[in-house]
């Protein structure tokens, strides 16, 4: 009887269709196949609009990088798709293959995303040789996709305290509304990072001025 509930329960239930179709990628980490949004199973690759930094503690558009690098190597290429499960916006989640290669095996291989950990291990190895060689997002400093997502649904000043106390390679340094990468640099509270409203109060607490 029990093994009977289960079979009815399995047939209930709705079946995961894979997909197979022409690739247009969205960004580092989203194509669509056909007529389908997929979310590549297992990686996180940086935000379109994200930046990290290079070695001299530089900003790049390590996000826009990406994007292009996907597209260049994948957009137009035929596509066959393993669908693993559906997610909260309704995409597709899936490992997909571009030749019999992983798509997403080789975007970390590349360093243009990271092993998404929360959902996979699929990628830890791939994307630790990843960061032993430097390539990529790991030539640098990045922040986590996850981390710099949660930061631009709060990342709103309070009051006038609008000077930017950011942590990087070259020590505290504090952004005003002037400086060249104001609009690129992200605060991190859980890193020591911080709002000022003055530049004396910023000074006093160890930061310095950015020279650009």
């Amino acid at each position: 009887m029990i093994r009977f509930c289960s079979l009815l329960l399995v047939l209930a239930s709705p079946a995961l269709a894979d997909l197979d179709g022409t690739v247009r990628v969205v960004d580092g980490d989203t194509i669509r196949v056909g007529d389908q949004t997929v979310r590549l199973h297992g990686i996180d690759a940086p935000e379109h609009d994200q930046t990290c930094e290079d070695r001299q503690g530089r900003a790049w558009p390590c996000g826009a990088f990406v994007s292009e690098r996907v597209h260049a190597r994948y957009d137009g290429k035929s596509a066959i798709c393993d669908v693993i499960d559906v997610d909260q916006y309704g995409r597709n989640v899936a490992k997909c293959y571009v030749d019999g290669r992983d798509i997403g095996d080789d975007i970390v291989a590349e360093g243009w995303a990271e092993a998404y950990r929360r959902y996979s291990m699929d990628y830890d190895l791939t994307e630790k040789g990843a960061q032993v060689r430097g390539v990529g997002i790991w030539a640098g400093q990045m922040q986590s996709p996850s981390a710099f997502r949660a930061e631009q649904r709060g990342q709103t000043p309070s009051g006038d305290c609008i000077i930017k106390g950011n942590i990087s390679g070259s020590g505290q340094i504090y952004h005003m509304p002037h400086n060249r990468d104001y609009a690129a640099t992200r605060i991190n509270e859980g890193r020591g990072e911080r709002w000022f409203c003055s530049e004396a109060e910023a000074q006093a607490a160890g930061w310095r001025a950015a020279r650009n």
